[in-house]
Order: C-alpha cells, then structure tokens, then sequence
C-alpha cells in the first residue's frame, strides 16, 4: 500500500470545470487525498506531496516530476500521452498510463471521424452556410458532392479506435486498408470488412479518405508531411481526430490552397487552442471542431472510471495497465 496515497488530479484551463474531489476520492481506497488543479504548478505543495498525478490533457513536464519526489505514477486520463513527458518519468522509475485498453473514447472518436467524413462528402458546412444567406447553393454544390459507398478509407492506426472506424467504414460499403507496427490477425481483419494493411505511403496513394488513429511521439510528429501529402490523390480527404501534431498544418493548408487535396476535416490542432494566425481556420473545404471527439457525455464518464480503476488498483497494490514507458 501506498500511504498517505495522496491524488492530484490536473486539469488544464480550457477543457472545463474542475471535477470534485470529494466525488473522485469515493471511488478510490479509504484514505486517499484528492486534490484537483488547473495546472500542475498551481499548488506546489499538493505537487511536492503527490504520490499519483491524474492529468486530463494538462502538462506534466520533467519539472513537475523533479517537484515530486514522492511521486509514483502518472495517469492520463485519455489514450494519447504526448503531454507529459514519459522520457523523464521513465528516468525516475514513474509509470505513465494510459486509458488505452479500456477503449473509453473509442466509440465517439469513431463517430466523430465519420460525422467529419460525411460533412465533407455532402458539403453540408458550405451548404448550410449559403442557405443562411438565402443562397440556393445546390446547382453549384451537386459537381462537388460525393458519397462514401465504394470509396477507399485508409486508416493510420489500428488500435481500439482505428477498430471501431474499420467497423463502421464496412457498414458504409467502402474498403478498408490500414497502416500499423504489426498486422492484426486475419480474423480480426474479416471483421473489420477485409481490411488489408499496406505500408503508409501505398495506403496514401491508394486511399479516398486517410483517418489518423495514432499516437503523437517523435517518430510520429508531422507524419503527414509536404511529401506524403502529395502521395494523395487530388479527390482524397484527409481527417484527424488524434493530436493536431501529426499532420504539418502549414503543409496540409498548401494543400488545400493549390487545389491538390479535396478537403479536411480537423479536430485536433497544434497548438490548442489554435491562434487566430492558423492557416487552417482559412483553408477552403475545411470542416473543424474544438477538440470534441472524445468529450461527449458518456464518454467522460467512461474516460474518468478507466483512469480512476487503474489508480485504484495501484494504490491497492497492483502493477498499473497501459504503461507507455516501460523501460527497454
């Protein structure tokens, strides 16, 4: 047992309101200490003091690290982690966890790449903005307007999320090719519609629609490049509901302005949120949302217990699950 077992939950500024402490520490072992913050440097002492930090989205540096020797576990509160920085966690012998297995957000971010997909084939942001200018847009509309049956999805991550997009890309009768470290196992990709995986740049040049479902490292930053941009047909829409870093914003708003990529459809930016100087906010045949593919009303709370039982279990004695910074 870890004692005092004390709980600083992080949650940055522009996400929301502060959760209750009282309500986060009735689900967690008797005499665990629940202190929640808008940033991990707000209260230095609940930081010094801190055993577990639980950041939604909120920065957790080598600084913050170094200020909290007591320190033995970093939960993040969603399946990305780029915002806290394993490497120095790794260094001190700190865990940093994910919700990944839980598959919390995976049903949501799935709709939301499809309600993106959609908003782009049926052009219904430019459609809905001309008609609230009395503006019948449809004889000029219909040359661009298209559907998803028998096009092409290219998936880059075939994860618990990457999952659930497959699923639902079958349902709309269009083929699926995916990119991943390892090949999913051939019952898995019957399920998934015949999914067949390619390496990147092949699933680029032979996709109709290329969806992100990967996390943001180094290795993954600016995956979608000026050069693999370019790999994408004319016709092909690009959407991203993973982190804003893995595409290079500047490159895919080239892109967009020559004419040599249908559309996007974004809901992630770097940095967030964007500053009014983003391109992208400009781009022509962009549809954008504020980061709200995981954020629905079920899956906050699907979000919160997935966090909350792995620290449970921790504080409880057990290994943590989804470690991203295992050593070696």
């Amino acid at each position: 047992m870890i004692a005092p077992r004390n709980v600083l939950v992080v949650i940055p500024p522009h996400v929301g309101g502060r959760a209750s402490g009282a309500g986060l520490a009735a689900l967690l072992p008797d005499g665990a200490r629940v202190t929640v913050v808008e940033a991990a440097d707000e209260d230095p002492a609940a930081l010094r003091a801190a055993h577990v930090v639980v950041t939604a989205l909120a920065p957790v540096t080598a600084a913050h690290l170094a200020a909290a020797p007591g320190l033995r576990l970093v939960q993040c509160a969603s399946h990305g982690f780029d915002y806290v920085d394993s490497a120095a966690a790794r260094d001190r012998g700190v865990p940093v966890c994910t919700i990944g297995s839980s598959g919390a957000e995976a049903h949501n971010v799935a709709e939301q790449t499809f309600a993106l997909m959609l908003a782009l084939a049926k052009q219904l942001v430019p459609a809905h903005t001309a008609l609230t200018r009395a503006d019948w847009a449809l004889p000029r509309l219909q040359r661009s307007l298209t559907e998803l049956s028998g096009k092409t999805l290219g998936i880059v991550g075939l994860g618990h999320i990457g999952q659930q997009v497959a699923r639902r890309a079958a349902a709309f009768d269009m083929t699926v090719l995916y990119t991943a470290r390892r090949r999913v196992s051939e019952e898995t990709e019957g399920r998934l519609g015949g999914a067949r995986r390619l390496p990147l740049d092949d699933l680029l040049r032979a996709s109709d629609y290329v969806t992100l479902h990967v996390p943001l490292t180094g290795e993954t930053r600016h995956l979608l490049d000026a050069r693999r941009l370019a790999l994408l047909k004319p016709t092909a829409f690009v959407v991203n509901t993973a982190r804003g870093a893995l595409i290079d914003q500047d490159a895919l708003a080239d892109a967009l302005e020559k004419g040599t990529l249908a559309g996007a459809g974004i809901d992630v930016f770097d940095p967030e949120p964007p500053t009014p100087a983003l391109r992208l906010l400009r781009a022509p045949n962009v549809v954008l949302s504020p980061h709200t593919a995981g954020v629905t009303r079920e899956t906050l709370v699907r979000i919160a217990l997935a966090a909350v039982r792995n620290v449970s279990a921790f504080l409880g004695g057990e290994p943590p699950e989804d470690v991203v910074n295992a050593p070696g």
